[in-house]
Parts: structure tokens; sequence; C-alpha cells
């Protein structure tokens, strides 16, 4: 038997069980560039208007942060400035979530020792998350140069190549930490984590230089991806480098993996303490959900912070250009544009948040399927009682990092407290009713507990491009960010976020009535 041995069949069985999610995926980055010469060209229709646009952003630090430098002023060079950067960081954060739901993940649920014990090879297991990944970005790439080009835009092979092989750089950090820790929660973690600083030293770079060419932008993956300059004088050797980082990183964790046994890892776990301190069902969650929370803050802080400075650029981004303008006002909600750029960041965190606080929800899922509930339920803790102590985290979590990133923006923007931290925590409401969203799936229907995913992805979509791509309000309002109030602003309704409360109060409660009548799903 070789070592690549079954690495077909894992490889199928590996794209049977992301058939929707992959598709979702490719379609979402895809579709994000591919959107984008609709969005642009009404908005910056003559030469003159492109040009100008191009040059404000190459001057203004702040933008260059957040997007990077306009290397060209071409409807096509626009696209990539404006929308390749974060295409490459969706392609990332799918592809590294791909392959540890397929390595990690599988050796830490068991699953991958049963299979292991058949014509399986060593190596078969990592090649076939790896394909995985690179069918995702495959097909990402694909869809962004058929739809910049068929819209006319030569040279989009460039900007497909830059974010598809920037997933794929992300796919290899995604098996090196899978390697390295037992836990497929921390291989998220510590893969996610290097994609943040990717994008920090990006920006770090970015804001000091408006060449690109700064030894922090070339430190970050998501550097080199701008960097091939698609659009604006491609840089094809650029593509090297990905190609080159992406090979060594594949050698390393092949090598990795072939010197530890199934299920082992390279950072040992530390051991708990000869007597226990956990004495709740509730306790032992928190102690469980803790890093995540810790993790999600800081970052919140941290964003707010960068945003926040970002606040008093905002009329200089869209200069006297009234439909940006109004892309503006549509997003933020309030005619200043202070305040709509600061409401828009602060509606942004709250999407966000909306991510945190349904993975919290569904780690009470994860903790069920892994067989880890069931010891803890056979005695005399109610399910309702062990379920309050994973969902105690999720919804009280959701307001200590929106309460973080309120403080950030309030720091970097330099006043404002009190309207700015109320901003943040009047998205609760919304974040809470897609937890509950999360908490009836995984209550009523186990097996589709990961729709509430789903969800909250929908929802993001629909209220950070939605705007930009002028969709009619009834597709906007599927979304219950649609309803609340746009803060910070002269103006408060109370009722959208009672409505909003009460719906996410009754979905918690069906969920966890369901619970209570349902087999435990092991």
């Amino acid at each position: 038997m070789t070592a690549l041995a079954g690495t077909g069949t894992l490889t199928r069985l590996a794209l049977r069980r992301d058939r929707l999610a992959l598709p979702l995926w490719a379609l979402v980055t895809g579709g994000l560039v591919a959107s984008g010469p609709g969005s642009l060209g009404g908005l910056y229709d003559t030469a003159a208007a492109r040009a100008e646009l191009a040059a404000s952003m190459t001057a203004n630090s702040s933008m260059r942060s957040l997007y990077g430098p306009v290397f060209s002023d071409s409807l096509g060079g626009l696209v990539a400035w404006r929308f390749g950067a974060f295409a490459a960081v969706l392609a990332a954060v799918a592809s590294l979530i791909v392959v540890v739901r397929h390595t990690r993940e599988e050796e830490e649920t068991g699953r991958q020792e049963l299979l292991s014990a058949g014509a399986v090879g060593r190596r078969a297991p990592l090649t076939s998350a790896l394909l995985a990944a690179l069918t995702l970005n495959t097909a990402a790439a694909l869809l962004i140069v058929a739809g910049l080009a068929g819209q006319g835009l030569a040279g989009a092979l460039a900007l497909g190549l830059a974010v598809g092989g920037t997933g794929m750089v992300f796919a290899t950090v995604a098996a090196l930490a899978a390697q390295l820790t037992e836990s497929a929660r921390l291989a998220k973690g510590i893969a996610g984590g290097v994609l943040g600083l990717a994008f920090v030293l990006r920006a770090a770079g970015d804001s000091g230089d408006a060449s690109g060419s700064s030894v922090l932008t070339w430190l970050s993956p998501v550097g080199w991806a701008e960097n091939v300059r698609a659009f604006g004088g491609e840089r094809w050797w650029v593509l090297l480098l990905i190609a080159a980082a992406v090979l060594a990183q594949t050698v390393l964790a092949y090598g990795l993996a072939a010197r530890r046994d199934v299920g082992a890892s390279f950072l040992a776990t530390r051991p708990g303490p000869a007597a226990g301190r956990l004495a709740t069902a509730g306790a032992l969650a928190l102690r469980l959900q803790r890093g995540a929370l810790i993790g999600w803050g800081a970052g919140f802080l941290l964003g707010g912070l960068v945003f926040g400075g970002m606040a008093e650029g905002a009329a200089e981004l869209v200069g006297d250009n009234e439909k940006a303008r109004e892309i503006f006002e549509r997003m933020g909600g309030q005619a200043a544009l202070t305040d709509a750029f600061l409401a828009t960041m602060v509606s942004l965190f709250g999407m966000l948040a909306a991510l945190y606080a349904v993975g919290a929800v569904l780690r009470a899922h994860t903790e069920e399927t892994s067989g880890r509930a069931e010891p803890l339920l056979a005695g005399s803790l109610g399910r309702l009682r062990w379920a309050a102590g994973h969902l105690v985290p999720a919804f009280g979590g959701a307001a200590l990092i929106l309460l973080a990133a309120g403080l950030g923006l309030s720091l970097g923007f330099g006043g404002s407290y009190g309207s700015v931290l109320g901003a943040a925590l009047a998205q609760l409401p919304a974040v809470w009713t897609l937890a509950g969203v999360a908490t009836l799936l995984w209550g009523a229907v186990p097996r589709a507990a990961g729709a509430g995913w789903a969800a909250a992805g929908l929802c993001l979509a629909l209220g950070w491009i939605g705007p930009a791509l002028d969709l009619p309000q009834a597709v906007l309002d599927v979304s219950p960010f649609a309803h609340l109030p746009r803060l910070p602003g002269p103006e408060t309704t109370w009722t959208p976020l009672l409505l909003l409360t009460a719906l996410a109060a009754a979905l918690t409660a069906a969920g966890l009535a369901a619970l209570r009548r349902r087999d435990l799903q092991v």
C-alpha cells in the first residue's frame, strides 16, 4: 500500500460532504469580484472620475490601510483595488476551514482512525483535504476570470490567480496548524491568527507606503496578492512567490504528518489540575469558550481602533460623488458622512459578532456529537442547565465583544463615547436573533445545525455587499440587521429593537423545548 492509497476515495467523500458549502464559498468569493464593474462603473462612469478616485485613495493613508493602493485608474484596476484584498481573505478563510475540517477535525472525532484501519495511506487524508481546498480556489478563480472577462475586462486572469493562490497559501497554513495541535478549534484559531496578522501587516505597510513596496506588505501573503497588480501592469513573477510558499508549506506539513500518530500532535495538551476546579456545567462551558471570547474581543477592540481612526477621513473617501455618498448613507443611515461611516462600521461589527454567537451556540452541538455531553447528562444535570451553560457565553459574549468594538471605535475616533457604545449595543437584538436561529436548528433539527452558519453568512453578505449592488429593499429586509435603527444618529426607534429581542427569545425557547424532547445525537 502506498502513502497516497485511498486519496481519490477520501477526496470524493470530502467533496460530497461539502457539496453545498464549497459551491457557496466559491460563488460568494467570485460573485463579490464579478459584481464590482457594475457597482463601480455606475459610481464612476467617466475616466476623469475614476482618475480622481484613484488619486484621492492613493493619497489617503487610512483608505490604503483598508483597501491598499490603487495601481490603475481603469475600471478593472478599481475592481482589483476595492474587492481584491477582501476576496483573497474570503478565499483564505474558506480554505483554512475546509482543510481543518477534513484533517484535524476528523482525527478529533475518531473517524480518521476508523478510516485509516482500511486501505488508506499515510498521506491520503492530508492530500484529500488539500485537493478539496484546491477545488474550491480553482472554482473561485474561474468565476472571477469568467465574471470579469464576460464584462469586457481583459486581465482578469491575474486577479483570479492571486485570489485563488492566496486561498491555497492559507490552506497549507491550516495543514501545518492541524499537525501542531490536537484540537480542531485551536487549529482554526492558529490559522485564523496567521491570516489576521497577514492582513494587519499588509494594512500597516500600505498605510506608510503608497507604492505597495513596504517590507511589511511583502511579509504578508495578502500583500503578495495585492502586488500581483492585476489590471495595473501585472507582475506575474509574484505568483511564483505564492506558489513557492504553497509548495514549501505543503512539504513541511507532509513531513510533520509522517512523524506523528493519528490523533497526536506536536503541541502537547497541558494536563489539568489533580483536583477539579469546575463545579458547574456553566463553568465548564465558559472554560471551553474562554479562548474564543478573548480572541474575538481583542480583535474587535483592535479593529475598532483602526476604523475609528478612519472616521474623520470618510468625507475624503467619497468626495463630491453623490452616488458614493448615497451608498454610504444606505449602509450607515445618516446624512452626515462621519456618522454614516461610524454606523457602517458598527453594523459590520454587529454582523461579525453574529458569527461569534452562532459559533458559540454550535459549540454545544459539537460537544453533543463528540459524545462529551452524554457523560455529563447521565447524572443529575438537566439538559436545559447544560444548554444554558453554552448559551450564556454565546449571548453574553456577543454583548462583551460589541462593547469592545464600540470602545475601540470611540478611542480611535476620539469622542462620542456614549453614542458609539450605544450604537454598538443596539446591534445585539439582531445578533441574538441569529443566535436564536442557530439554537432552534440545533434543538429541533440537529443534522441541519450547520445551516446557522449559512444564515449568518447570508446576513453578512446582504448587509455589506447588498447596498453597493443596489439590491431591492425587500431582499435586504431578509436580514434582521436591516430593521435596526442606524446609529449613531439623532433618532432612536425602540420598536424594532424590542421586537427582535422578543423574536430571539422565542426562537431560543423553541430550540430548548425541542432539545428536551429529542434523543441525543452521537
